[in-house]
């Protein structure tokens, strides 16, 4: 199991930059300073260490706390790539859901918690919160539904960061 002792000796963590860099060569092709990690398909910094892929988010938990992550690891700002301590958080499975600030894919309102009907023409705003699903009201614009989302989340969600 990976400590945080092995971890700093492997690495350098910069806590305001989020950033990795190696301070061992591991092959030839990596040098001590360099970088470590790329982003992979999810938007998420991952590296390899002691031959294992790892979320650089986790990682640098356990830098800067001496601990493995008890929950999730939340990106306060919502940008998975910024790995900057000050934008972690160890949080539970449902409140990492709740920070979500983006619409799911193929969204047609492209705001979140919003949806269109086409046979009223309308915009309809709706929140879950705790498994139960709370109906905002409808709207003419996407913008006043978003709105509306955005305060019940406040209120509703304990893990939202908006």
């Amino acid at each position: 199991m990976l400590t945080a002792q092995i971890l700093r000796e492997l690495l350098n963590y910069n806590p305001e930059t989020g950033i990795f860099t190696r301070k061992v060569v591991t092959c030839n092709k990596v040098k001590i300073g360099d970088i470590a990690g790329n982003l992979n398909h999810q938007g998420y910094i991952q590296l390899r260490v002691l031959g294992i892929i790892r979320q650089a988010h986790r990682l640098a938990w356990l830098y800067m706390t001496g601990n493995h992550p008890k929950g999730e690891i939340d990106h306060i700002n919502g940008n998975r790539a910024d790995n900057s301590f000050t934008n972690l958080r160890d949080v539970t499975k449902q409140q990492n859901i709740e920070n979500q600030r983006l619409p799911q894919k193929g969204n047609k309102s492209k705001f979140l918690g919003v949806d269109y009907r086409s046979h009223k023409n309308k915009w309809v705003a709706q929140i879950q919160s705790n498994g139960v699903k709370h109906y905002l009201g409808i709207y003419n614009t996407p913008e006043e539904a978003h709105a509306a989302y955005t305060e019940a989340k406040r209120k509703l969600h304990s893990g939202c960061t908006l």
